[in-house]
């Protein structure tokens, strides 16, 4: 591997919590040393950055490959190319594909996949239960030792406490991560919308934000019972704080997520019944994304995700009730975080812990930092470059964006995965 130096850039580090002009040294694909001035090896490649932002690599959980079963949505190899050109270097892929990741086999099919496929690292998790059916748990242990990083059902909410607590009693003794998605199952069946005024007069289907306090309550009963280690994977109503806040202070292994989707876009984005804004859960009122991104600035909220999640022309341009939930989020994943740093609302350092620092550090990963040893997982971007995004001209196979022909602000000019370009022209 070559060495190389980079001069003149901002370095975001989320770990000290500050932005600094510098240098940052590569040798052998991990970070060897940054700092003010830093003399040049012999041989070195120098790389300058003219004054633009050098932060670790995103990494991104949550994310959804369709192989096997629905290539013809996302590849490995396009999912891959997309996260590269976002500056995300390291994504955590969910098993809700088809057939489900939930037997080493199948997990070592996707592994063997990705690393053939994609030129970004790619951490699989598994399904906790058989076929994410919520009747009977997947074999931890063994799905542990073929490279599962974590188990979810993803938004399959299992339904039957005794399963999931059998479930978070064997994930507490093997020291697995849970990840679940806090909703009350049963009364946000068939939602489309937060329920409220809005919904009401667009006569769509609705959730209350309470489904989501049901939903996060019981689940923190059951880790009070097990003491499993947990990730709630969307928290995006104000509602849930206090419970979330209360589940901290009492000492549970618990951490949390929200969606880019949801920090940057409220329910009436919706507006003429637009079906590339139906995302699950429902996008929120506007005092709901306020209270989130208040949340995550003072850190209990910890970890900002894209939960990519393409789908095909046809299951989009449908009715907004029958059309699918989701969106692709990997190449749009910085600019829209962005948006947060450009109204003020949080800083780099910031945005850098929730989108790689303290994501890494729950998937016991070593990367999402600038420290000297670390692997050379980095992005450098223009935070202030402007651009209207053309959903089109996205590496993604699908195009369901919601920012589709909306002004963006920050682009990525060069991404490296253990110090090796993926993307960008340097």
């Amino acid at each position: 591997m070559s060495t190389f130096l980079f001069t003149n850039v901002n370095l975001v580090d989320p770990e000290r919590g500050s932005v600094t002009l510098g240098t940052l040294l590569v040798q052998d694909g991990i970070i060897a040393g940054h700092g003010q001035e830093l003399a040049v090896p012999e041989g070195a490649e120098v790389i300058d950055g003219g004054g633009k932002y050098l932060a670790p690599g995103i990494v991104d959980i949550g994310v959804k490959v369709c192989e096997p079963g629905e290539r013809h949505k996302e590849s490995f190899r396009s999912a891959g190319l997309a996260a590269a050109a976002g500056g995300v270097t390291t994504i955590v892929t969910r098993p809700d594909t088809t057939p489900t990741i939930d037997n080493p086999e199948t997990l070592e099919f996707v592994t063997r996949r990705a690393q053939e496929a994609a030129p970004v690292h790619v951490v699989p998790m598994a399904a906790l239960t058989k076929d994410r059916a919520g009747h009977e748990m997947t074999e931890i242990g063994f799905l542990q030792d073929a490279g599962a990083v974590a188990f979810t059902d993803c938004d399959h909410v299992v339904t039957d406490t005794k399963v999931l607590t059998r479930a978070l009693s064997y994930a507490k003794s093997l020291g697995a991560l849970v990840l679940g998605h806090p909703q009350e199952p049963i009364l946000s069946k068939g939602a489309a919308v937060t329920s409220g005024k809005f919904a009401s007069l667009r006569g769509l289907p609705a959730v209350s934000p309470m489904a989501e306090r049901m939903g996060i309550d019981r689940d923190i009963a059951l880790l009070e019972m097990t003491g499993a280690k947990y990730h709630f994977d969307q928290i995006t109503t104000a509602r849930a704080l206090p419970a979330l806040e209360r589940a901290k202070n009492n000492g549970l292994d618990v951490t949390a997520g929200t969606s880019i989707h949801h920090l940057t876009l409220n329910e009436f984005d919706v507006a003429d019944y637009r079906t590339f804004f139906k995302v699950k859960p429902p996008l929120r009122a506007e005092d709901d994304r306020v209270a989130i991104v208040d949340a995550l600035r003072h850190g209990l909220i910890d970890v900002i995700s894209s939960f990519h999640t393409p789908q095909d022309e046809e299951s989009k341009r449908l009715p907004f009730e029958e059309a699918a939930s989701g969106a692709v989020g990997l190449e749009t994943f910085l600019p829209a975080v962005l948006r947060l740093y450009h109204s003020g609302d949080l800083t780099l350092p910031q945005l850098w812990r929730a989108i790689a620092l303290n994501p890494a550090n729950r998937f016991g990963l070593p990367s999402g930092r600038l420290s000297t040893g670390a692997p050379a997982d980095l992005v450098l971007f223009d935070a202030d470059a402007p651009f209207v995004l053309d959903r089109f001209k996205l590496n993604s196979k699908s195009k369901n964006t919601p920012f589709d022909g909306q002004r963006m602000q920050g682009k990525v000019l060069a991404t490296f995965v253990n110090g090796t370009p993926v993307f960008g022209d340097l």
